[in-house]
């Protein structure tokens, strides 16, 4: 998927209005990695709150301008896409996550996966999973991929997950492989707990 500068298509404010705006100096999209979730950053409260004004105003167009362009514009995007649960993206989100073109924002993607809820987003993390677990030698998303899969288990009643789990399965293959490259050992409920963080924070600054 080629990138495109937002200004080429008539939305040179998108990056500025909603990427880099910053608290405590900091840029939005260094603080979704996740120091929102801190009790101690004193900044937590407007954050959220301008978080949730910008997922509720900016409009598909502007979100299909930062989905297009880099890793940065793409995290933020995604976030707000969750946050305000614009399921119509899901399609979009999916393909940018199965094709894993650049990094730091598929987590962000899998987030919004996790916020939609339905079987539609278990698939794709399901599809993402079978690509990408098998390569041993690649640490992509596949902890974020997990972790929002078990979480939309959780709450479809489902068992998608299970089969990437069980004992010496691709779950623990993978651990081993990227562990050789110097990754460290990922516990699937761990992975579980820090997607639930994420959208239980979404959950109780959201309208719906």
């Amino acid at each position: 998927m080629p990138s495109q500068h937002p200004a080429e298509i008539g939305y040179g404010h998108v990056a500025e209005s909603y990427v880099t705006r910053t608290y405590g100096g900091l840029a939005r999209y260094l603080v979704l990695g996740g120091r929102f979730l801190g009790p101690r950053w004193w900044h937590t409260t407007r954050f959220t709150r301008h978080l949730l004004d910008d997922a509720a105003a900016i409009n598909d167009e502007e979100l299909e301008a930062l989905l297009g362009y880099e890793w940065r514009s793409r995290l933020t995007a995604a976030w707000l896409i969750g946050v305000d649960r614009r399921e119509r993206f899901r399609a979009r989100i999916g393909d940018l996550l199965l094709a894993s073109e650049s990094c730091y924002s598929g987590n962000a993607y899998c987030f919004a996966l996790a916020r939609f809820g339905t079987h539609a987003d278990a698939e794709i993390l399901t599809a993402y999973l079978d690509h990408y677990l098998p390569r041993t030698d690649l640490h992509y998303d596949q902890p974020a991929a997990l972790g929002a899969l078990l979480r939309l288990d959780a709450l479809l009643g489902t068992s998608h997950a299970d089969r990437f789990t069980e004992p010496d399965g691709l779950w623990d293959e993978w651990v081993k492989g990227v562990g050789r490259l110097g990754y460290p050992s990922y516990v699937p409920a761990e992975q579980r707990r820090w997607t639930d963080l994420q959208c239980e924070f979404a959950n109780g600054w959201t309208r719906s």
